[in-house]
């Protein structure tokens, strides 16, 4: 029986172990990704503290203490949640099966996907949704970026550093990205700006070869031999694991009050598959910090 089970390990899923186990209570966080959408960045420079991070070097100093402090960590993935009888709660995992008498959801936001053939076939051979993650396996190859936020430019920027030859598309005629990642993106000679498109298909022989890309204009086609696509697209709430157990918004974030509380008494949700209105790092460990706190006294009232 564990006091708390955290469902998902990024900023806020160990945050909320941190103060949970400093509080003495007995912690369970299970995730497929140590880091979540963190490792999808390259640099951190809004992150107190530090002026510029790596963050696979800040994902590592948040694991340790995490795991200083007492908590477990369990790679898998939770795959259903019932409500005991008694008010505690069961998760099923691939593998096995946990009861805790609190839980936090932590999973953050999931990659949104283009839906174009090829995607899903090429997924792990060239269509990637995390350029930090699969970037050096691109040296001095070309590839494209699609998006136009922070994400897409991020990675464009990144990959200019890596790849021969980047081509950043945008479905639409401007970018949504901050003004100066944008102006650096443009400075790189290397990278080609596709507006107003969008990918119509991917295709290969085991691997990505090429795409084809229409402009939304005026329908014409444009085939680009190349080795990577990275999509970035934007995020979504994958919250149907918790349906039952939650309120949720028009993007399926999960509604929480100022507690972190959801409808369900003992369960609690933090970080950026909520509702909160900004998607920053320290706004998901403020939550999750909120979340762990409340979680001790839920249990401290019923004791």
């Amino acid at each position: 029986m564990y006091d708390v089970i955290i469902i998902g390990s990024g900023p806020a899923g160990m945050t909320a172990g941190i103060f949970a186990v400093r509080r003495e209570m007995k912690t369970l966080i299970i995730g497929k990704e140590v880091g979540g959408q963190l490792v999808w960045a390259n640099e951190i420079e809004n992150y107190p503290g530090f002026e510029m991070i790596k963050s696979f070097e800040l994902i590592q100093r948040i694991k340790q203490q995490t795991e200083k402090a007492g908590a477990e960590f369990k790679d898998d993935e939770v795959k259903r949640i019932e409500k005991a009888e008694d008010g505690t709660f069961i998760l099923y995992t691939s593998r096995d099966s946990f009861t805790a008498k609190t839980v936090i959801v932590a999973m953050g936001l999931s990659p949104r996907r283009l839906a174009v053939p090829g995607e899903i076939e090429f997924n792990g051979q060239g269509v990637s949704y995390c350029a930090n993650c699969d970037g050096p396996f691109y040296k001095n190859k070309r590839v494209a970026v699609i998006g136009g936020g922070n994400s897409a430019l991020d990675a464009a920027e990144l990959m200019s550093k890596i790849a021969t030859q980047v081509y950043l598309i945008h479905r639409n005629d401007a970018f949504k990205a901050f003004d100066t990642l944008l102006d650096e993106v443009k400075g790189r000679e290397n990278v080609e700006i596709i507006l107003n498109s969008e990918i119509k298909n991917i295709t290969g022989d085991g691997k990505v070869e090429k795409i084809i890309v229409s402009d939304r204009q005026t329908n014409a086609e444009r085939e680009i031999e190349l080795d990577g696509v990275f999509v970035e697209v934007g995020r979504i709430a994958s919250t149907d694991l918790v349906g039952e157990f939650v309120e949720r918004n028009e993007k399926n974030q999960i509604i929480v009050n100022k507690n972190m509380e959801t409808k369900t008494p003992g369960l609690f949700a933090a970080g950026d598959v909520t509702d909160c209105t900004f998607k920053q790092i320290t706004v998901a460990m403020g939550e999750a910090t909120t979340a762990a706190l409340m979680a001790y006294q839920h249990i401290q009232m019923k004791a």
